[in-house]
């Protein structure tokens, strides 16, 4: 389930890239202001729900039980989920105004912010599709993996 989440992720990082496009070419026509609104969805909702399971279910077995290295690891994650979300605040700003249709273009500091925000992302999946994850399964008995996607899913409303 949370590598699942990690290509809604991805999926929604290349619909802000083909946004951000999309806006220099043609400006904030309704194609662009509904792309924003779908950015804006899923990094407000799913990606904090994402976060909160990583949280929740895998940070803390890792912590636990895995190798110094991996627990490093798991602390710089920690920070990055931190990080990451001071991104989301400035990169939803200009997002937000682009929706709403109160700014027509992004400026040098929105790319910025977008850029910072969509490579910090792209940072941390590797790292824990990489490393975390794989250590995590390691750990897990398949009968516990089953039970932590039933709960995810349980959070989300999901039967």
């Amino acid at each position: 389930m949370l590598e699942a989440c990690h290509e809604r992720v991805q999926r929604t990082l290349a619909l802000l890239a083909r946004l951000r496009a999309h806006v220099r070419q043609h400006g904030a026509d309704e194609d662009a202001r509904q792309a924003a609104r779908d950015v804006l969805r899923y990094f407000d909702i799913a990606a904090p729900l994402h976060h909160e399971d990583e949280e929740l279910h895998v940070f803390p077995l890792l912590r636990a039980q895995a190798s110094s290295d991996v627990q490093t690891l798991v602390q710089q994650l920690q920070q990055d989920h931190l990080a990451m979300t001071a991104d989301w605040a400035a990169a939803r700003v200009p997002l937000l105004a682009l929706a709403d249709a109160t700014a027509a273009l992004f400026t040098p500091g929105d790319d910025a912010a977008l850029d910072r925000f969509a490579q910090r992302y792209a940072d941390h999946i590797a790292a824990e599709e990489g490393t975390a994850y794989p250590a995590a399964l390691a750990l897990l008995a398949p009968a516990t993996l089953a039970a932590m996607g039933q709960e995810m899913a349980a959070r989300r409303g999901a039967r």
